[in-house]
């Protein structure tokens, strides 16, 4: 071990010597507001396309005055600097402007999941002390705010009409056809709908931003524990991981094209896709709202487009279309793959099917995300998340001091400095102190750096599971199945799974006297956590589930037990 500093010095950075032929890891990162990345995009390509939306296509020029009459009209609403304005949105074209649109008006943009069953909404929004929520006019989600409005604290939704970002003859027929999937929207004074709120000049008043104070985008996540928290992510913050991204990807240029299909409410797509595609000026392709394997592959082969960020389940599940060969997907170049470990035999087979380049990368919510991907030009080690990004310092430390530094080879915490590295936790001062530590955040994912500065991921210190790129939270399941009256134990832990990455699985024990089914659990479980939380294995067991020496179940003990059995 090294002992010598508690932080490495430069000397002793191996991956300085194996850099992206054409990249300087000390490059200096642009520090600015995040809204200035599309003012500048808007200012210099206003004719070219920004946002195709299921064929409705709008141009920057477009997408920037729409932003400064949004921003203008969250503003006329009592948006100022701080204010929280969350986005119940899927993907398409509404997301990114209200995103800069509250950014631009001074606000600070919470990220809501249109999965979340009604309690979890209730608690992000109460600890996010979110005012004003923008969502689409269709039942599936405005239904749920509605449910819990008064309950949450919520003061203000406003309404963004879905047909009117469909193109012709859709934005016409959907009210007609799909009338049952309409939200009936009563005339309330908390109910704002767009068209007026932007009814202005579109001239919003400005605001003086610190770009590394001042924060930009609460993102929630389980951290380093099973409790969802707001990382607090500044404007510099975004900037310079989109910067620094947008450095790794040595010849991209404005007009080139941007498959949007991993959802722009996780950070990994609000900095890979959206803020990249702001950065370079590049067209996003949004095929629909939600994720659709043929729709994904039918805009490929018709929209062609070059770079694909997504999970390793996105690649796989192309990998085994049973189609696939109706389908030129030779226009993709380059494809970044986070969320989950990418399998190989993944990569391999996606490559030989495209003749695109797979780079594995990896990041957390609290570093914005991105902190390690394999060069697109270069060496790219399969099985490794690659080398340090541009400014990024990653160190493997002691699990045991949490302070020494582990020889190359060594394995250890996975500890991460750099300009993309959070504020800290919302209102979570002792949880931030856990994580930011000597000049450091605390990853809490084992891993070691061989020779060349190249970084492997072999195992995960906390419990969160991570299915198709999505965090799910033991204890939040957990606590959803205790509510049912018939439990008496209950452990949920993730197992690997070749498609999902891993899944979700509960072991269960129930009060004596007590009887239930497998189908009656997870009905009873429908509003309370999202689909991608529902356990996918059930296990009923007649004796109590094993326990630590203290009394505490043990998750490591029953997984433990499950492995053995495999």
């Amino acid at each position: 071990m090294n002992t010598a500093s508690p932080l490495s010095p430069e000397s002793s950075w191996p991956w300085l010597a194996h850099y992206p032929q054409g990249i300087d890891w000390h490059a200096p990162l642009e520090i600015s507001s995040v809204c200035t990345l599309l003012e500048r995009t808007a200012a210099a390509f206003p004719q070219q396309p920004a946002v195709d939306f299921m064929g409705h296509v709008q141009t920057w020029g477009e997408v920037g005055r729409q932003v400064n009459r949004l921003a203008k009209g969250l503003q006329g609403l009592g948006v100022k600097k701080g204010t929280r304005v969350g986005l119940f949105l899927p993907n398409c074209s509404y997301f990114p402007i209200a995103y800069y649109a509250i950014l631009k008006a001074g606000g600070t943009v919470v990220n809501f999941n249109p999965l979340y069953a009604p309690r979890e909404l209730v608690h992000q929004i109460r600890d996010s002390q979110t005012e004003i929520m923008l969502t689409l006019d269709l039942k599936i989600l405005y239904d749920k705010l509605a449910e819990i409005r008064q309950e949450s604290g919520l003061g203000r939704i406003l309404i963004c009409p879905f047909a009117d970002i469909l193109p012709f003859p859709k934005s016409i027929l959907f009210p007609l056809l799909k009338r049952r999937d309409v939200a009936r929207i009563p005339d309330e004074p908390y109910i704002s709908w767009l068209a007026d709120v932007t009814e202005n000049d579109g001239l919003p008043a400005l605001v003086a931003i610190n770009p590394d104070d001042d924060v930009a985008v609460l993102q929630y996540t389980g951290g380093t524990t099973g409790v969802p928290k707001g990382a607090m992510l500044t404007h510099a913050n975004i900037v310079a991981n989109t910067h620094q991204c947008a450095l790794w990807f040595l010849g991209a240029k404005p007009g080139e094209k941007m498959l949007g299909v991993i959802p722009f409410f996780h950070v990994f797509a609000m900095t890979a896709v959206m803020n990249l595609s702001v950065y370079f000026g590049f067209e996003i392709i949004i095929p629909v709202p939600r994720f659709d394997l043929d729709k994904t592959l039918r805009a490929i082969h018709k929209k062609k487009p070059h770079y694909f960020p997504a999970v390793p389940a996105i690649y796989n599940a192309i990998n085994n279309h049973s189609r696939l060969s109706r389908y030129n997907l030779r226009s993709l170049r380059f494809c970044m793959s986070g969320g989950a470990p990418l399998p190989v035999e993944v990569k391999k087979v996606f490559e030989q099917n495209t003749g695109c380049v797979v780079v594995e990368g990896y990041g957390l919510t609290e570093t914005t995300p991105v902190v390690c991907v394999n060069p697109v030009i270069g060496e790219n080690r399969a099985g490794s998340i690659g080398l340090p990004l541009p400014q990024t310092v990653v160190e493997v430390v002691s699990p045991e001091d949490k302070v020494t530094v582990m020889k190359t080879g060594e394995r250890g915490e996975l500890c991460v400095r750099g300009p993309q590295v959070m504020k800290g936790y919302w209102n979570k001062p002792g949880e931030t102190a856990n994580v930011l530590r000597n000049g450091r955040l605390h990853t809490g994912d084992i891993a070691l750096m061989d020779e060349d500065g190249y970084v492997y991921i072999v195992d995960r210190i906390k419990d969160m599971i991570l299915v198709n790129g999505y965090n799910v939270y033991p204890r939040n399941v957990e606590e959803a199945i205790y509510l049912n009256p018939a439990i008496e134990e209950c452990i949920v832990a993730g197992l690997p799974d070749p498609e999902r990455g891993e899944t979700v699985k509960a072991w269960i024990k129930l009060k004596a006297g007590q009887a239930l089914s497998e189908a009656d659990l997870l009905a009873f479980l429908k509003d309370k956590i999202s689909p991608i939380e529902m356990p996918r294995q059930i296990e009923f067991r007649e004796k109590s589930l094993p326990k630590t020496m203290i009394g505490k179940l043990s998750r490591k003990d029953i997984v433990a037990e499950e492995m053995a059995k495999r």
